[in-house]
């Protein structure tokens, strides 16, 4: 046995670049929690974006059922936190904590086996593509333009998504317009996505996606509200884009209500509970027949996402991918849209730049365990 001998979570709030928006919600920083558990002399990382409280509960709640743990028994732990958390509440704070401990041990194992964590899962391909994705609502034309042309034109990025459904759904026309633009900007080649972040009701978004035909887009991501399956399904039905939704569900029961009503299930690792909890959505969906696409966290996705076989895509999240170069050694950069891993580095083959990013520190430094 090779026990889990101490567990760290520490938050950092970093600014944007500029401020940011999409249908409904506005920002100008994101916070990362990140998580390091150590066990027979490795130590193995893992992240969340949430609240900083993610770290008040992964230290509070979830150390004391890690510590003393075999290392050896990922999924053992896993079931451990979620019992922790029964009365908080697993989704929300408490679910992403979760998931940044679960992914921690994930990396500690493949540490202390000496291999890549895709090579630990069983690995189905050599590289995932990713698409571009940003657009944000606030982006004049000028900054929409160079983001989505720098990723088609200049990275090799095929695929390319922008934010609509501004003003919670209100601005309709100046919607349709930045989808015009942002064609005109990539050509006719690369696939144009949209996401409108629930901002519209189920008949205005099939309005606006049979209006947006024109254009072809290819992806409408969250053209409803999540929690609106039979509004998901009547988008679903109604329109030639594919529906994609998912990035919020915190379990397999949500995943398995939401599989019927889309195109392509997300599967978010820093939010549904951890890898162990891809795996098993992804093998649900897979029996319906449908692709899985990672959301955010493109360098935390990649290595799970090698190991199945029905994964479509990585997001290439602008905030999450401006974060992860500047906060780990090791990030990996698409080549013609493809994420490869470094696969002679064991885990994630990532490591935090602790001094680098210690400005950005707001909570959570403290370690628990010996």
């Amino acid at each position: 046995m090779t026990p889990i001998r101490s567990l760290r979570a520490t938050a950092y709030t970093v600014p944007t670049d500029r401020p940011e928006a999409d249908g409904t919600l506005a920002w100008d920083r994101t916070t990362v929690v990140v998580v390091q558990v150590t066990g027979g002399g490795q130590s193995g990382l893992g992240w969340t974006y949430g609240a900083a409280a993610c770290a008040a509960v992964a230290r509070a709640e979830l150390a004391p059922v890690v510590i003393g743990r075999n290392a050896f028994d990922v999924p053992g732990a896993f079931q451990e936190m979620v019992r922790k958390v029964r009365d908080d509440g697993r989704a929300g704070v408490c679910g992403y904590a979760i998931s940044a401990v679960e992914t921690a041990l994930w990396d500690l194992k493949a540490r202390l086996l000496g291999v890549p964590l895709c090579a630990l899962f069983g690995q189905a391909a050599d590289g995932v593509r990713v698409y571009g994705s940003g657009g944000f609502t606030t982006y004049p034309h000028a900054v929409l333009a160079a983001q989505l042309g720098g990723w088609v034109h200049d990275q090799g990025i095929s695929r390319v998504k922008l934010k609509i459904g501004e003003g919670r759904g209100t601005r309709e026309e100046r919607d349709l317009r930045r989808v015009w633009q942002a064609r005109e900007t990539v050509g006719d080649h690369a696939e144009l996505y949209v996401d409108a972040n629930g901002a519209y009701t189920s008949k205005q978004a099939i309005r606006m996606g049979r209006a947006m035909e024109e254009w072809d887009v290819r992806w409408f991501e969250e053209p409803v509200i999540s929690d609106d399956i039979a509004g998901l399904r009547r988008v679903r039905d109604a329109v030639r884009a594919d529906v994609a939704a998912g990035e919020y569900c915190c379990d397999l029961y949500t995943f398995r209500r939401l599989a019927g009503a889309v195109d392509c299930l997300q599967i978010d690792v820093t939010r549904c509970g951890g890898m162990l909890e891809w795996r098993r959505a992804a093998a649900l969906a897979a029996a319906r027949g449908l692709d899985v696409s990672g959301h955010f966290a493109p360098q935390l996705h990649l290595h799970v996402a090698l190991a199945t076989p029905n994964v479509r895509h990585l997001e290439w999240f602008h905030d999450h991918v401006r974060i992860e170069s500047m906060f780990f050694d090791g990030f990996r950069e698409p080549v013609e849209g493809v994420l490869r891993p470094d696969l002679s580095r064991p885990g994630l083959g990532l490591e935090l730049r602790e001094a680098d990013v210690a400005r950005f520190r707001t909570g959570g430094v403290d370690a628990a365990g010996d």
